[in-house]
């Protein structure tokens, strides 16, 4: 076993010494050594890796179930009930976080039992479904193949996952389970998720249409109120909540600028290169989008002045070509979604907006909102925003009251 003192001065090191996931432990400690995480890091996620192998150790289940679905049956279904002796690590977040850094040491070491995995398999193929034939941006496809998998490992464990066993029963109970914790938002989007899937089985030859009939229709009242938007004065609040006197605060201001001045999603800052800014031509290149087309977008001074002085005074040094990365460990890493939005959140509350702002996609609303108070048609703000469709950017021509007005037929009986 290691000698690292992370692993030394664990507390519950026997769980890793005399579990089955013993001898991944070094492999583990030296990948999350090469990518520069602090010891306080490194042993809490061993903490957490030692508490999932006391679990697979005491539910007796085989290493050659180890993959994400049981990884996800280990923080939604344990997790919450857990009773596990203490002290153990019973974090959500730091135990997703420990447990995705062993799945990419899973292929080198199980890689035979993992593909043989039916609900792994069934999870791929579904996968290949929605980037292959339905042509979906990897974000969503990741995020239904999460959602679809986490619904079969409730339905059916560790057995493979059948269809023909499925009842609009089973779905009203997984639904009924779901509103305990998630908002009716988050349960849409899990039904469609499952509505996408059912269609995959159906072009497979299985009859289907009863259980996407028996999926709940969530209402979706977010086009009955106005799109909420910063004020003037609310904007010029964040803006100045970014300190760029610090590298990380140099960073977050020119982010916040990308999704402000140009209406960019999150995952799109993400995947910014150097080479995606043209400053001859003071243009910035999008290649990931939502439909997948390359686009270019006039750059505006203020995007542009904040990138540059983030590659003068503060981006760190790294081989890395993504334009904004990570400031700390994992290093020579682009800056992924949850982290820009973090980076948002912090902004929000130190400009005291926290209670009524968070995300990014608020920025990109408020983007929108002031095109079209400036004038901007809405055939304007939809080529801007990437929307592929003027209903998508209709949402905003019910905040021109001015111009409702102007084409408001009179009331019956009115004064003329």
């Amino acid at each position: 076993m290691p000698t690292d003192t992370c692993f030394t001065n664990l507390a519950r090191r026997d769980w890793l010494t005399d579990g089955p996931l013993n001898t991944v432990v070094p492999l583990y400690i030296e990948a999350l050594r090469e990518q520069r995480y602090s010891d306080h890091t490194i042993r809490a996620y061993l903490g957490c890796l030692a508490h999932f192998s006391y679990w697979i150790k005491t539910d007796k289940i085989r290493m050659s179930s180890l993959d994400a679905s049981l990884i996800e049956r280990f923080l939604h279904r344990h997790l919450p009930d857990c009773a596990c002796p203490a002290p153990c690590y019973c974090s959500f977040a730091s135990s997703g976080a420990a447990l995705r850094h062993l799945l990419r040491l899973l292929p080198g070491n199980h890689s035979a039992s993992v593909t043989a995995d039916p609900l792994a398999i069934e999870l791929e193929r579904f996968g290949e479904y929605l980037s292959n034939t339905c042509g979906v941006a990897p974000v969503t496809r990741d995020r239904r193949v999460k959602e679809v998998g986490a619904f079969l490992v409730w339905a059916f464990g560790t057995q493979p996952p059948l269809v023909s066993k499925l009842s609009w029963a089973l779905l009203d109970e997984f639904f009924a389970e779901l509103s305990a914790h998630l908002r009716p938002a988050s349960q849409r989007v899990v039904g469609n998720s499952l509505r996408s899937y059912f269609r995959y089985r159906a072009l497979l030859g299985e009859s289907t249409e009863a259980l996407a009939a028996a999926l709940p229709r969530i209402a979706d009242w977010r086009r009955t109120t106005l799109p909420k938007v910063l004020s003037e004065a609310e904007l010029e609040a964040f803006t100045k909540a970014f300190d760029c006197a610090d590298p990380v605060g140099l960073r977050d201001y020119a982010i916040a600028r990308c999704l402000l001045d140009l209406g960019l999603r999150g995952h799109e800052v993400t995947y910014l290169t150097l080479e995606s800014v043209d400053w001859r031509n003071a243009t910035l290149t999008i290649r990931s989008t939502k439909s997948k087309r390359v686009q270019q977008l006039p750059l505006p001074d203020s995007t542009g002045e904040a990138i540059a002085q983030y590659l003068r005074d503060g981006r760190p040094q790294t081989l890395n070509r993504a334009l904004f990365v990570r400031h700390r460990a994992p290093f020579d890493k682009p800056l992924g979604v949850p982290a820009i939005r973090n980076s948002m959140n912090r902004a929000f509350v130190r400009c005291g907006l926290r209670d009524r702002f968070c995300n990014t996609h608020v920025l990109r609303r408020t983007t929108a909102t002031r095109l079209q108070r400036s004038g901007a048609s809405i055939k304007e703000i939809a080529d801007l925003l990437r929307h592929r469709s003027l209903d998508t950017a209709s949402v905003y021509a019910r905040i021109d009251l001015d111009g409702l007005r102007a084409v408001a037929l009179p009331w019956p009986g009115s004064r003329s």
